[in-house]
């Protein structure tokens, strides 16, 4: 059964995931996670791409990336990977492949998405029973969208997040308060189910849009729509 093609919209944010083969253990020791980190905050400039959200568990990661061109997405993910592959085999002593060959997207509409989905990503390590606290696990995005120190938050700033508030730090209350508040129902499997499939991530007319630029057309996943903003 061939591939379905992959889609890559310039501008706009794309949920990935990429797993290690066989969901081999990625990230070890805690130099393994601050390692792939630096090599983000580095490669995303590199490549001109907007990081708005991540986080690593052991054996897979989770990013919201927006590209600036087609092809800067794969490059930026291809070269992540082969460093983190050469840095753990040689370590180990050992070679051959550490990820899956193909990593997972979904592009994301903006409106009434793009934080649902930096709560999905960044609560994966509440889900899994890892933390209790989603401040409590120190390889997600979540520390750096809440730091008081300007100097630490190297993540881009959406439009979506600019809008929770006037100043910098009513935006962090008003992030926090949408982690406290009850997930809307469907949310997760939403967001899930886009991603597995390789699906857009919105709604209909978001669909039609992208079709209308691709010229082909594409599935997505629009049912149980997240809420529109953190006052709902």
């Amino acid at each position: 059964m061939p591939r379905i093609a992959r889609v890559v919209l310039p501008g706009h944010p794309h949920h990935i995931v990429q797993r290690g083969h066989n969901r081999q253990m990625v990230f070890a020791h805690e130099d393994d996670f601050a390692r792939y980190l630096d090599d983000l905050r580095e490669l995303k400039n590199v490549f001109d791409v907007k990081v708005f959200a991540f986080c690593l568990m052991t054996n897979h990661v989770h990013l919201l990336l927006a590209p600036s061109s087609t092809e800067g997405l794969g490059k930026l993910m291809k070269t992540l990977a082969a460093r983190m592959t050469r840095y753990r085999n040689k370590l180990e002593g050992r070679s051959g492949t550490l990820w899956e060959s193909r990593y997972k997207s979904s592009v994301v509409q903006s409106d009434g998405y793009l934080l649902a989905c930096c709560r999905y990503i960044e609560l994966n390590p509440v889900r899994a029973g890892m933390v209790e606290r989603v401040e409590d696990y120190r390889w997600s995005s979540f520390g750096l969208r809440l730091t008081t120190n300007a100097q630490d938050d190297w993540l881009d700033v959406h439009s979506c997040y600019e809008l929770l508030g006037l100043t910098q730090l009513g935006r962090q209350q008003a992030y926090r308060a949408f982690f406290e508040a009850p997930v809307a129902d469907g949310e997760l499997k939403l967001i899930r189910d886009a991603l597995q499939r390789g699906q857009l991530t919105g709604g209909k007319q978001f669909a039609e849009d992208v079709e209308r630029v691709l010229g082909r057309r594409v599935e997505y996943r629009g049912r149980g729509r997240p809420a529109h903003d953190l006052g709902n």
